[in-house]
């Protein structure tokens, strides 16, 4: 099989791989899933309350325009189990022997949750002192209703009975009828109840899905982040089988990093797909989305540090710094790994991991790292230009180094609004814009991408701009390497020279030398 049958097919086997894990994998019974799982999960002591987090999700209110487009909470076989020595302090006659309350409510109405006596500490229970302010229950959650709608927040009771060491909810609703932010508690105010644990699940639904708020509009997005790669995909391989003769060793580079861009957006809309339709989020698919993920950005990076070392065109290796690219790259690959495991993989709630802080540290340190390097290359490679006078790799360099700087603004601007955004945001009621946070880093990577794509795009007369050795001394108005496409696949382009009448005069090919003139 030739160079170009194989060429043609390594995106098709991409493809197929991509979709055939992707069905494999969306069989397997796992355990994570939009259902948030409870597996004996202990009641931990906040103030005056025993307290457990149920998740969080942005939820949009029930569609009635869409199929079984109802928004709700629902709980499923909800369990609660106290001690031995709680439930022997009651008879087994008696009715009500311990209350535990299930708490719903928006992040807007957060503060109609708990209160506080004459300024003081704030109680998520009834004191005595609170029943006499605020007319409350002692014993039990302090509700105040929302402005807005009188039934919520919404307070369920699950009652212990007798001696007995279990109290549940088999099946209950709670169904949205409000766009918002919800957060779960399950809160007991008794503590004789001390040691309670719950195990069961919530499922959390949104018209269109299974999808948290925060991720359903990312599933749209990916669709036409995979259709753009897809157009890109098209057009570099077009010119790629069409020139593969003058393809370099750096247009390989190229093309591996728009294959895997492909297949990296086309797995994350599968993921996600998977997830919304089935509830299922299995470890395995997204485990591997993030790390193909992380392989592409790694070589997004080494392919945009290599270019500004100048090679392909001002070296044809990397000579001694291949061990350090590699070394950095490797680094590079376990820490945005680490970074996107820790917040991907499992996660099913709109509120981010605080561990994501601490690990995004070494990612960041590693960017800044790589940027120094870059620019410090970049800023030789252009010094090297400038002695020989290539004045069409010159001007090829610049356009790259233009398009870096902007990219560099861009992301520090980025950082900042990030950071802002977050800060300013401690609830998540913004919940649904912050899918944009996530798209702007893949809007920039492939924006790059393109523009690299243009610089270095295959063509005929690809190997001109290939590295090539000098020979003799030139002129002070003509360029040190004069280069022309190579004679044979692989070749290195050499100055041809001819003597004519007793001198000797540089001879170039017409066509190349136009296209130069052009480019110039």
């Amino acid at each position: 099989m030739d160079f170009a049958s194989r060429s043609r097919s390594y995106p098709t086997r991409l493809l197929i791989l991509a979709f055939s894990f992707f069905f494999l994998s969306s069989t397997l019974n796992l355990t994570f899933a939009s259902i948030h799982i409870y597996n004996k999960e202990p009641l931990n002591e906040v103030g005056n309350a025993y307290l457990l987090s149920g998740g969080s999700e942005g939820i949009v209110a029930s569609d009635s325009s869409v199929p079984n487009g109802r928004s709700y909470i629902r709980f499923r076989d909800i369990t609660f189990w106290r001690t031995k020595d709680a439930a022997d302090e009651h008879s087994e006659m008696e009715h009500s022997t311990g209350l535990v309350q299930i708490v719903i409510f928006e992040a807007a109405d957060r503060n109609n949750i708990g209160g506080s006596a004459y300024g003081g500490q704030r109680s998520i229970c009834c004191t005595p002192d609170l029943a006499k302010l605020e007319g409350c229950k002692q014993g039990e959650v302090i509700r105040i209703p929302s402005a807005t709608e009188n039934n919520w927040p919404i307070v369920l009771n699950v009652q212990f009975g007798g001696n007995y060491l279990s109290a549940n909810i088999r099946d209950e609703y709670v169904n949205i009828t409000k766009t918002g932010m919800y957060n779960l508690f399950f809160i007991t105010c008794d503590p004789k109840l001390k040691g309670l644990i719950m195990s069961g699940k919530t499922v959390w639904k949104n018209p269109d899905g299974y999808l948290p708020g925060r991720m359903a509009p990312l599933m749209k997005f990916y669709v036409l982040m995979s259709l753009a790669y897809l157009l890109l995909s098209v057009i570099w391989f077009t010119q790629y089988m069409r020139f593969w003769k003058d393809i370099l060793q750096l247009q390989h580079c190229i093309t591996a990093v728009i294959a895997l861009g492909l297949f990296e957006m086309i797995l994350w809309y599968s993921e996600y797909a998977n997830f919304n339709s089935t509830g299922i989020r299995p470890v395995a698919i997204t485990t591997w989305v993030v790390t193909v993920g992380a392989i592409r950005k790694t070589l997004a990076r080494l392919l945009i540090l290599s270019i500004s070392m100048g090679y392909g065109v001002v070296r044809t290796t990397l000579g001694g710094l291949t061990s350090k690219v590699l070394l950095l790259g490797f680094t590079y690959f376990l820490a945005s790994e680490l970074l996107d495991i820790t917040e991907y993989v499992g996660s099913i709630n709109d509120i981010s991991g605080r561990a994501r802080l601490f690990l995004v540290l070494p990612d960041a340190f590693l960017d800044a790292f790589l940027i120094l390097w870059i620019f410090t290359s970049l800023s030789r490679t252009l010094e090297q230009l400038q002695a020989k006078r290539s004045s069409v790799k010159l001007d090829i360099y610049r356009k790259f180094s233009n398009a870096l700087a902007v990219a560099v603004i861009a992301s520090v601007a980025w950082i900042a609004y990030e950071v802002y955004f977050k800060a300013t945001d401690p609830f998540n009621e913004r919940w649904q814009s912050a899918w944009i946070i996530t798209a702007f880093w893949d809007i920039l990577a492939f924006a790059l991408l393109c523009v690299i794509c243009y610089l270095w795009a295959p063509s005929q007369s690809s190997q001109r701009y290939a590295y090539s050795e000098e020979v003799g001394e030139e002129s002070d108005d003509e360029e040190a390497h004069s280069l022309t496409r190579g004679k044979s696949d692989g070749d290195i382009g050499l100055v041809e020279k001819k003597v004519q009448n007793g001198g000797t005069t540089d001879v170039y090919d017409q066509e190349d030398e136009t296209e130069e003139d052009k480019r110039e």
